[in-house]
C-alpha cells in the first residue's frame, strides 16, 4: 500500500511537471498575471481565498518548489493582514501533512535502517524538540520542506509540530507577504532578503539559544536561593568517598595543581579493593587452582583430590588485598598532593562539608566544587525470617573462616554466578536460586545457556524461575522457601545474598539539600554529572548507570575536569563503548549490543560466530569451549557489539573495544597479524568468518573462470 502511495505521489508530481505546472510558480509568471489575478480575486474574494489556501496547502504538503512565490502572491492579492493569516495557517497545515506523509511512507523503513541513531534523536526531540524546531523555523533561508520531512521521522506529536511551526514561521511569513505587497518593484527573489535582513534572521535564530542560556543561568542561580555562598574557599575540590571514582577525581585535581581534599570514612580503595573486585578474583583464582588439580588426569598427571584449607584460602585473599592496598593508600595520595582525611563527611551547604574524624574532632571545609563518590552497598531483601539465619553478602563473606558445607546463593547475576562457581570448586555444595528463568539476564542467550550447562556439570544445583518467599528454621536447620512451578524448601548452612547493589545516598547530607534521587535509588545527574546544584558532581555507583569500577574511573575524569574547568569548557560523559566481563569459567565478556538488545531496539544486524572449540591454542590447553560472536551492520564491517565466552575472554574483548572506539572494522582486524598459537587469534578468525560470508559469489565464480583460463581450459 505504501509503495502505491509513493508511486502515486511521484506520478502526480511528474504530471504537474510535464504539464508545465512548475513554470506557473515563478516570479516572472506571477508578475505577468498579477492584474488578471487581482481582478478575479477582488470579484470572488472568499472563493479565491479558499482556492489559494488549498493550493498553498498542496504545494507545501507535496514539497513542490514554489512556496516562496505563493507567499508573494498572497501578499499581492490579499494584502499584508489577510495574506499573512491565510499563508500562516496554510503553510502550517501543508507542513503537517508533509510531516505525516514522511512518517507514514518511510518512517518505519528509516527506523529499522538507522534505529540506533533514531533512538538518540528521539530522546533529544522528546527533551528539546520544540526548542530546536522553533529555532529552525525562525530562519527562512533554511529549507522548510526538509524540516517537515525530517520531523516526520521522529516521534514529535503533530500538535507540537503544528503550534511550534505556526509560531516559528510567522516572522518569515510576514517578511515575504510584505514583499508581495510591493510585487511590482521586485526584480528577483534574491531582492527580498538583503544582507542586513539575512543578518537579522540569523540573530533571530540565535535568540532562542541566547535566551535559553540566560534562563539556564538564572535557574542555576535560583537553586542557591537561601544559601550563603562563601566569599573565598578552602579548597578547589572536595571529594567524598575513596573508591575508584573518588580516587581518580582526587588524583586528577592534584595533577593539575588544584587544592583537593579526599574524605573516606571506611577504607581507602572502597568496595573494589576491600570487598569486591580484588578479593573475589583472589578467591576465584584459588578455586580455579582446585579445579585444575581435579582436571590434571586429562593431561596424564595423576593427583589425588585437592585438600582445601579454607582458612589459608581466605588468608591469601587478605594478603592480596594488603599487597594492593598501597596503590590506594593515604600515604600514596598524600604524596601526590591530595589531602586525605579519614572520617565522616556531611554536606551542610552546597559549598561546605563538615568532616568528623575518628577521634571526634570536626571541622567545616569550604570548596568551590564537591564530588560525591560514595559507591553502593549490597541489597538486603525484605525476606521474612532472614535475620534468624546465617547470611552473608559480597561485603561480609570475606570474614568467613570455615567453608560452608551447603551454600545457597540467592541471585543469578554476575556476583552470584562468580561466587557460586568459586565455592562449588572449593568444596561447598552450592545451590543457586534465580527469579528469572535464566542466569545473567543481560547477557547473550547462547552465553547464558553455556554457563548454565557448565554450572550443572560442575555440580551446582540451579533453581531458575523461582522466587524466595521466606527463611524458616526447624530443628537447627535453615531452609529457604521458594515458589515457582510449585513450592519448595532448600536447606542451607550459609545464605549468600547476591541481589545487586543499591547506591549509598543517605547519611552525608544529600537529604538536606534536596538532591534528586531517581526511581532506581541512584543520584540524579545531567550529562555533565552535575546534580541540581551545578557545583556538586557525582560519579560511580552512586549515580550509575553502570556499576563497574572502570566506569566509575571513567566518570571521575569528567566529574573532576568539569568541576575544575567547567566555567570555560564542559564535557558530556561518553558511554558509547562500555565493556564489561563476568569472571566465571569461562569468562563472559561484552561490549556494545547483544542480539537481544538489537532486536528490542529494532536495529538491523548480522551475526558472525567463531567457535573456540576450533582454536588451536584452546585445544592444546584443554579450554576449547566458548565462542566469539560479533554483530555488524548488514553488508558492512562496522562492529555493533561483541560477546566473547572463553578462557581469557576479559582480555580478548579489549581488541574489539579499541576497534569500536576508533571505528576499526572487521576487514582491518583480519589484516592484523596475531601471534600463533594464542587465544587472541580467535578475534582474527571471527573476522575471517565475517569476510568469507561477504565475498560475492559472482566474484568467486569470475575468479574460478579466470584460473581455468590460466590453466588453458
Amino acid at each position: 500500500m505504501k509503495r502505491l502511495v509513493i508511486i502515486g505521489l511521484l506520478v502526480l508530481v511528474g504530471v504537474i511537471w510535464l504539464q508545465g505546472g512548475f513554470s506557473l510558480l515563478t516570479l516572472e509568471n506571477l508578475k505577468a498575471q498579477q492584474l488578471a489575478l487581482q481582478s478575479w480575486t477582488d470579484q470572488n474574494f472568499l472563493v479565491s481565498s479558499a482556492i489559494f489556501f488549498l493550493v498553498y496547502v498542496a504545494v507545501t504538503a507535496l514539497s513542490i518548489p514554489g512556496a516562496v512565490v505563493m507567499t508573494l502572491a498572497g501578499g499581492a492579492l490579499f494584502g499584508l493582514l489577510w495574506g499573512t493569516v491565510l499563508i500562516s495557517f496554510a503553510s502550517t497545515a501543508g507542513a503537517s501533512l508533509a510531516m505525516l506523509a514522511s512518517r507514514y511512507l518511510v518512517g518505519d523503513w528509516v527506523r529499522k535502517r538507522f534505529s540506533s541513531h533514531i533512538n538518540t534523536i528521539d530522546e533529544g526531540v522528546k527533551k528539546d524538540g520544540p526548542f530546536y524546531l522553533f529555532t529552525l523555523r525562525l530562519i527562512p533561508i533554511f529549507p522548510f520542506f526538509l524540516i517537515n520531512l525530517l520531523m516526520g521521522l521522529t516521534q514529535m506529536s503533530v500538535r507540537t509540530f503544528w503550534w511550534v511551526s505556526q509560531l516559528g514561521m510567522l516572522a518569515g511569513t510576514l517578511v515575504y507577504v510584505n514583499a508581495g505587497t510591493q510585487l511590482g518593484k521586485l526584480e528577483s527573489l534574491s531582492g527580498i532578503l538583503s544582507f542586513q535582513l539575512l543578518g537579522a534572521f540569523a540573530l533571530l535564530g540565535l535568540f532562542p539559544f541566547i535566551a535559553r542560556g540566560i534562563v539556564d543561568w538564572v535557574k542555576s542561580k535560583q537553586v542557591y536561593d537561601g544559601w550563603e555562598k562563601p566569599r573565598s574557599f578552602d579548597r578547589n575540590l572536595l571529594v567524598i568517598g575513596a573508591g575508584s571514582g573518588g580516587l581518580v577525581s582526587a588524583y586528577i585535581a592534584a595533577a593539575v595543581k588544584a587544592k583537593v581534599t579526599l574524605v573516606e570514612k571506611h577504607k581507602m580503595g572502597g568496595d573494589c579493593l576491600n570487598t569486591g573486585c580484588v578479593p573475589s578474583k583472589a578467591l576465584i583464582r584459588a578455586a580455579h587452582q582446585a579445579y585444575e588439580i581435579r582436571q590434571a588426569h586429562k593431561f596424564g598427571i595423576q593427583v589425588a583430590e585437592p585438600e582445601i584449607d579454607f582458612k589459608r584460602v581466605m588468608a591469601r585473599v587478605h594478603e592480596v588485598i594488603d599487597a594492593i592496598e598501597p596503590h590506594d593508600s593515604v600515604e600514596r595520595y598524600t604524596g601526590l598532593g591530595v589531602e586525605v582525611i579519614e572520617g565522616e563527611a556531611s554536606i551542610v551547604s552546597p559549598w561546605e562539608v563538615r568532616v568528623t574524624r575518628a577521634d571526634g574532632s570536626s571541622e567545616t571545609i569550604s570548596a568551590q566544587s564537591i564530588v560525591v563518590a560514595t559507591g553502593a552497598k549490597p541489597r538486603i531483601p525484605n525476606l521474612p525470617g532472614l535475620e534468624q539465619s546465617h547470611f552473608v553478602t559480597s561485603d561480609t563473606l570475606w570474614q568467613l573462616t570455615d567453608l560452608p558445607k551447603r551454600l545457597l546463593v540467592l541471585g543469578g547475576g554476575p556476583i552470584g554466578c562468580e561466587l557460586a562457581q568459586a565455592f562449588q570448586r572449593l568444596g561447598s555444595q552450592v545451590s543457586l536460586v534465580q527469579r528469572q528463568n535464566t542466569l545473567m539476564p543481560r547477557e547473550d542467550a547462547e552465553a547464558q545457556q553455556l554457563i548454565e550447562r557448565r554450572f550443572v556439570d560442575e555440580g551446582i544445583t540451579l533453581y531458575l524461575g523461582k522466587e524466595a518467599k521466606a527463611v524458616v528454621v526447624r530443628e537447627g536447620v535453615s531452609y529457604l522457601q521458594v515458589s515457582g512451578s510449585g513450592e519448595e524448601e532448600i536447606p542451607f548452612d550459609c545464605l549468600l545474598l547476591a541481589l545487586g547493589r543499591e547506591a549509598n545516598t543517605t547519611g552525608f547530607g544529600l537529604e538536606s539539600l534536596n538532591i534528586d534521587i531517581r526511581e532506581n535509588g541512584t543520584v540524579s545527574a545531567n550529562a555533565f554529572l552535575q546534580t541540581r546544584f551545578p557545583n556538586i558532581y557525582v560519579c560511580g555507583d552512586v549515580t550509575g548507570p553502570y556499576q563497574f569500577t572502570h566506569v566509575a574511573a571513567h566518570q571521575a575524569w569528567y566529574a573532576a575536569v568539569n568541576a575544575l574547568f567547567g566555567s570555560f569548557k564542559r564535557f558530556k560523559v561518553d558511554y558509547r563503548v562500555i565493556p564489561w566481563a563476568t569472571f566465571t569459567d569461562p569468562d563472559i565478556a561484552r561490549v556494545g549490543l547483544s542480539e537481544r538488545e538489537a532486536k528490542e531496539r529494532h536495529i538491523p544486524y548480522e551475526v558472525t560466530r567463531y567457535g573456540i572449540d576450533d582454536l588451536d591454542r584452546a585445544i592444546a590447553d584443554g579450554d576449547n569451549h566458548g565462542f566469539v560472536k560479533v554483530l555488524t551492520v548488514p553488508g558492512k564491517d562496522k562492529i555493533l557489539g561483541v560477546t566473547i565466552v572463553s578462557r581469557h575472554g576479559a582480555e580478548l574483548i579489549a581488541e574489539f573495544v579499541l576497534a569500536m572506539k576508533q571505528g576499526i572494522g572487521m576487514n582491518k582486524l583480519l589484516g592484523t597479524i596475531h601471534i600463533y598459537p594464542t587465544f587472541a587469534e580467535a578475534n582474527k578468525y571471527a573476522a575471517g568468518e565475517w569476510k568469507r560470508a561477504h565475498v560475492s559469489p559472482k566474484i568467486l565464480h569470475g575468479l574460478q573462470r579466470y584460473h581455468q583460463w590460466r590453466r588453458g581450459r
